[in-house]
C-alpha cells in the first residue's frame, strides 16, 4: 500500500528542473503517490505536464511528459537571447552575463515590456499550448492541482484549480513583471505567483485528505553576507519576497500544530510536513542562471533533484504518515 502524500512545488525559472528530477524519481518509488500539488511558476508548470502526464500515460507518461517538457524549453532558448555565450558554458555558475540576454535584462530596468515588446509576443505561450493537453488537465482526476498567481491590483494570492485550468492560467502563474505583460483572466490582472504564494500551502490543509505535505524548495530562503553591487542587491530582494509567504505560512502550520499537541485546539487538522531542497548549491549559481535553459544545466539540476530525493526517500520514507521530517522551528523560525 503506497503512501500518499501532497506537493509544494516553488517557481525558480530554469531551477524547476531540480524539481523534474525530484518528481522524475518520486514517480519511480511506487510506494509514493500523490494527492494534490500546490504549485507556482516554473513548480506549476511541473505540475500541469506532470498532471497530463498520468492523465496520458501514468507514472511512465508523467515521466516522459515531463523529459519532454524540459527538451521543448531547452530547444526553444537555443533560438532566443538567452542561449548561452561560448564564454558563459565556461563558467561553473551557469549565468549569462556574457549573452545577449543579459543586456535584454538590464535594459527591463529602464523600459517595459509594453514598452520593448507592444505586441505581447509570448513564445512560452505556444510552447505550453503544443505540450500539454489542458482538455486532458480539466478532465483528469488523478491529482487535486492548485495554480498560484498574483492579483496586481490587490496584491492577494490568487489560485487556480484544475478542473478550471487554461494556458491563460498557467501563463498568469509564471508572468515575470519586468519581461512580461501581465495576464489578463476574466478581466483581472495577474502575475508570477511567487510574490504572493511561492506555493501557497493552505489549499493542501483544506482541500486534501492526506497530511503529509512534501514541499520541493529551491528559492534561497538564507544567503549569508550582505549584497553590496545592484544585481546582486535586486536578486537578494527577490529572493527573500518569494519566501515570504512560504515561511509566514509555515509558522502558523507550527504553531497549530503545537496548539494541536497540547491539546488546546480539539479536532484540528495535525500537518505532517517535509522537505527537499535546492538551496544550498542554487547558491553557487549566478542570478542569471534562472533564465539559462542550456540542456546541460538543465541536466544538471535534474540529476541534482534526482539525488535530492533518492536521499530523502532513503532517510524519511519511512516517517512519512507519522511525523514531520522537517524541525519547523529550525528551518522557518
Amino acid at each position: 500500500m503506497s503512501k500518499v502524500v501532497n506537493l509544494a512545488l516553488q517557481g525558480g525559472g530554469s531551477h524547476g528542473a531540480f524539481t523534474w528530477g525530484v518528481l522524475d524519481r518520486l514517480l519511480e518509488e511506487e510506494r509514493i503517490s500523490f494527492e494534490g500539488i500546490s504549485a507556482t511558476s516554473a513548480g506549476a508548470v511541473n505540475a500541469v505536464v506532470l498532471a497530463d502526464g498520468l492523465a496520458a500515460g501514468g507514472r511512465e507518461g508523467a515521466r516522459e511528459a515531463l523529459r519532454v517538457y524540459w527538451q521543448k524549453v531547452s530547444a526553444l532558448s537555443t533560438r532566443g537571447i538567452f542561449k548561452p555565450s561560448p564564454l558563459d558554458k565556461g563558467n561553473s555558475d551557469y549565468g549569462l552575463e556574457h549573452s545577449l540576454g543579459f543586456w535584454f535584462l538590464k535594459m527591463t530596468y529602464l523600459t517595459s515590456p509594453y514598452q520593448m515588446n507592444p505586441l505581447n509576443h509570448n513564445p512560452l505561450k505556444d510552447l505550453l499550448t503544443e505540450a500539454i493537453d489542458f482538455e486532458r488537465v480539466r478532465g483528469q482526476t488523478n491529482l487535486k492541482l492548485f495554480l498560484c498567481a498574483t492579483d496586481v491590483q490587490t496584491a492577494k494570492v490568487k489560485i487556480f484549480a484544475g478542473k478550471e485550468l487554461r494556458v491563460e492560467h498557467l501563463l498568469a502563474s509564471t508572468c515575470l513583471p519586468l519581461l512580461m505583460q501581465s495576464v489578463e483572466i476574466d478581466g483581472e490582472y495577474y502575475w508570477d505567483g511567487s510574490y504572493a504564494a511561492n506555493p501557497a500551502i493552505y489549499p493542501l490543509v483544506y482541500e486534501c485528505d492526506s497530511r503529509d505535505i512534501l514541499i520541493v524548495h529551491i528559492t534561497p530562503a538564507e544567503r549569508p553576507g550582505v549584497p553590496t553591487t545592484s544585481p546582486a542587491i535586486m536578486n537578494r530582494m527577490q529572493e527573500i519576497s518569494f519566501n515570504t509567504s512560504l515561511i509566514r505560512e509555515m509558522r502558523m502550520i507550527a504553531s497549530y500544530n503545537k496548539l494541536i499537541e497540547q491539546g488546546r485546539m480539539r479536532g484540528g487538522k495535525l500537518m505532517l510536513l517535509h522537505l527537499i531542497e535546492a538551496e544550498d548549491f542554487i547558491r553557487a549559481f549566478s542570478w542569471t542562471s534562472r533564465l539559462n535553459a542550456d540542456w546541460d544545466f538543465l541536466q544538471h539540476l535534474h540529476n541534482m533533484g534526482r539525488a535530492r530525493a533518492e536521499q530523502w526517500l532513503e532517510v524519511n520514507f519511512d516517517r512519512v504518515g507519522i511525523e514531520s521530517t522537517v524541525d519547523l522551528d529550525t528551518k522557518y523560525f
